[in-house]
Order: C-alpha cells, then sequence, then structure tokens
C-alpha cells in the first residue's frame, strides 16, 4: 500500500479549505480531533470523565 506524502496532505488540504472555507476550517479540524480522542479512549478502556479530572473550588461565603 502506497503511503502519503506531502503532495497528497497539500491537495487534501488545499481541498478541504475550498469546500469548507477558512472560518468552518479550524472547527472541522477540532471536531474531528476530538472525536479520534474519544474513539481512542473508548478502544483503549480509558473512561475517566472530564469532571472527575478538573478539581471543584468551593467558595467560603462566610466572609
Amino acid at each position: 500500500m502506497p503511503s502519503i506524502g506531502a503532495p497528497e496532505l497539500i491537495v487534501i488540504l488545499v481541498i478541504a479549505l475550498l469546500v469548507l472555507g477558512p472560518k468552518k476550517l479550524p472547527e472541522v479540524g477540532r471536531s474531528i480531533g476530538r472525536g479520534m480522542r474519544e474513539f481512542k479512549e473508548s478502544i483503549s478502556g480509558d473512561h475517566e470523565k472530564a469532571d472527575e479530572e478538573k478539581p471543584v473550588l468551593k467558595v467560603n461565603s462566610d466572609a
């Protein structure tokens, strides 16, 4: 199977830019990256939630 080189990647990016436009392209890239990350986590068995990763700061209302 032939590998994808730099010229092929450039052609793919130019076509994506023409189809999606410069405003939509970063948003689509982020959503694809997020989907790939979720797929990888589901395959590897890492099911930590985002809420568990971030500590919650409590505000003292006595002051």
